[in-house]
């Protein structure tokens, strides 16, 4: 049977409509796909499914294995010389240089405690290398990574959420910032910060609403909103 796009795939399955042989084509694999040659399988259960250019195996799990280039939310847990080691929820911890910061030199050292929240992008991620993260794009510039205000809240979801929550056609977050103002980070590895820039009840209401829309139908995202903000106004 020919798989394609939103078929279901089991581990085995080979996805006959991605051509890795079409150098015309830029094709990325992410994760639940592994090549073989010119050839493409699936290594776990769950729904194929395409954004852009990129090809992975939708499905419920917790557990994350590092893609690079993918951006990820950790926690500092050690400082060992130049290198942070940073807890980004897989099977082992992640390093982050020093010299991974924007302006970072010998001299100009990054203020990075051990506790720190960072947001960061996978530059190694292969099964037999450690992770490896920095905090700058091919540009050596920042922009929205680094260290995170510890104001903030951070929690963790699935990984089908994160990637529901990323969709461009969801529109919780759109939703929600229309009644209050927050700043969020969402990691591919199911981790997100966010710190509403109202009050930390609204920063607990908008990570309950972003819970809640797991199992959420679209139609009724709108009334969770509405909920949310009758339940803030009513406690205020």
């Amino acid at each position: 049977m020919e798989i394609s796009v939103e078929d279901v795939v089991m581990p085995g399955d080979r996805i006959k409509c991605i051509e890795l042989a079409d150098k015309k084509q830029k094709i990325i694999l992410g994760p639940g796909l592994r090549p073989d040659g010119e050839k493409v399988y699936a290594c776990k259960a769950g729904i194929l499914k395409k954004r852009i250019s990129i090809y992975y195996v939708d499905s419920y799990q917790k557990r994350y294995v590092p893609s690079q280039g993918e951006n990820v939310v950790g926690v500092v847990t050690q400082k060992a010389g130049d290198i942070f080691k940073v807890d980004i929820g897989a099977s082992e911890a992640a390093s982050l240089s020093y010299l991974g910061f924007e302006g970072a030199s010998k001299r100009n050292r990054p203020d990075v405690q051990v506790g720190d929240i960072v947001y960061a992008k996978l530059i190694v991620a292969s099964k037999n290398m450690e992770p490896e993260l920095v905090c700058v794009d091919s540009f050596g510039k920042k922009g929205k990574l680094g260290v995170l205000s510890a104001n903030g809240m951070l929690f963790s979801c699935s990984l089908s959420l994160v990637r529901k929550l990323l969709r461009p056609d969801f529109p919780l977050l759109h939703l929600l910032s229309e009644e209050l103002k927050y700043e969020l980070a969402v990691g591919m590895n199911g981790k997100i910060w966010i710190k509403s820039k109202n009050s930390v009840e609204d920063t607990i209401a908008i990570a309950n609403a972003i819970l809640a829309a797991e199992y959420t139908p679209p139609e009724q995202l709108e009334p969770l909103r509405n909920t949310i903000i009758k339940s803030l106004v009513q406690t205020k």
